[in-house]
């Protein structure tokens, strides 16, 4: 690992190095034995969220701007799964933990991508489309249609590529002349940068941007909705109606507890004690693959709409099944 970090000659100026190591799962115990449980994970989430594109398709009720959002996240849930755990199988089966740098870039952008900024920015959707419905019932569907969810929905995508694309350019412009050993699971993008021995302020300023803008806005825009909705129901509803209201705010309020609890506790613990890196960086991966997997099934078990479209299906296919077998 030394040499690694010893050998690059401070006088040569590497733009583009050949490779880059990840070092971040090299020490923990047993690390070849956590590809079983990745690949569960992995399995689990391309099933799960499969299987909520395949519900929402079958069912014409579902085709609503709602579920037009939950395609998105389940779309970003998969992509951005597929992005990180493949390689982290990789790295923990076959000890893989050179990866080229072109190969880098392309990790640490479809992560940026998927997981960083798309699924916070659906999170955020999925809240705007709750305070309209229970703040401004009436005028629900005048405001929120498929049309304006998937501009919506677009308007997010434009915002994640165009940091992306800047993301890249400030990143293809650092030179690597003393360390090719990235502290992480994947190609992350500050820990990558923080290695180069150019001038990377302006990657300081645009991980800062992009942790503002994905991590650190949505949770008080999310807050700020569910105010406005708690202040809406103590007007407007008895409380037999308040339950019922809340009832189909309950899936998607899990689900940004269990993306944005995870990474915020890391980060406190982090800032407030001092924890071992490879600690830290089980915790972050583990923030970041497990909430993928759990969305669709969150999204099955508490969502009253989906579990309805699911026995009406069953019931159709165990109709056309008893069908089959008296011809």
């Amino acid at each position: 690992m030394n040499s690694l970090n010893s050998t690059i000659d401070l006088n040569d100026t590497f733009v583009q190095p050949q490779f880059f190591y990840i070092s971040g799962l090299s020490n923990l115990p047993n690390a070849k034995y956590s590809y079983i449980f990745l690949c569960f994970v992995y399995v689990v989430t391309i099933l799960g969220n499969s299987f909520i594109l395949f519900i929402i398709y079958m069912e014409h009720s579902l085709h609503t701007p709602k579920y037009v959002a939950v395609c998105n996240l389940a779309i970003v849930d998969v992509c951005g799964s597929t992005a990180i755990i493949p390689k982290m199988i990789d790295t923990f089966l076959f000890d893989s933990h050179f990866i080229r740098y072109e190969a880098c870039l392309a990790n640490m952008g479809f992560v940026l991508l998927y997981y960083a900024s798309l699924e916070s920015l659906t999170l955020v959707a999925l809240a705007y489309d709750r305070f309209v419905a229970i703040c401004f019932p009436l005028r629900y569907h005048a405001i929120i249609t498929k049309t304006s969810m998937v501009v919506i929905l677009a308007v997010m995508w434009a915002i994640a590529a165009i940091t992306l694309i800047t993301a890249t350019l400030l990143f293809t412009r650092l030179s690597f002349c003393r360390s090719i050993v990235i502290n992480s699971y994947f190609c992350d993008y500050g820990a990558v940068f923080h290695l180069a021995c150019n001038d990377s302020y302006a990657n300081f300023i645009m991980e800062t941007l992009g942790t503002t803008m994905f991590f650190v806005a949505p949770v008080p825009l999310i807050a700020l909705s569910y105010v406005c909705i708690i202040f809406a129901l103590l007007k407007k509803t008895t409380p037999e109606g308040h339950l019922k209201a809340m009832k189909t705010c309950t899936s998607h309020l899990m689900l940004v507890a269990i993306f944005f609890l995870p990474i915020y506790i890391t980060y406190i613990v982090g800032v407030s004690t001092t924890i071992h890196p490879d600690v830290k960086i089980m915790n972050t991966s583990l923030a970041t693959v497990i909430p993928p997997m759990l969305n669709p099934i969150i999204y099955t078990l508490k969502t009253e709409e989906i579990m309805s479209t699911i026995r009406k299906l069953y019931k159709k296919w165990n109709k056309l099944n008893s069908h089959g077998t008296e011809e």
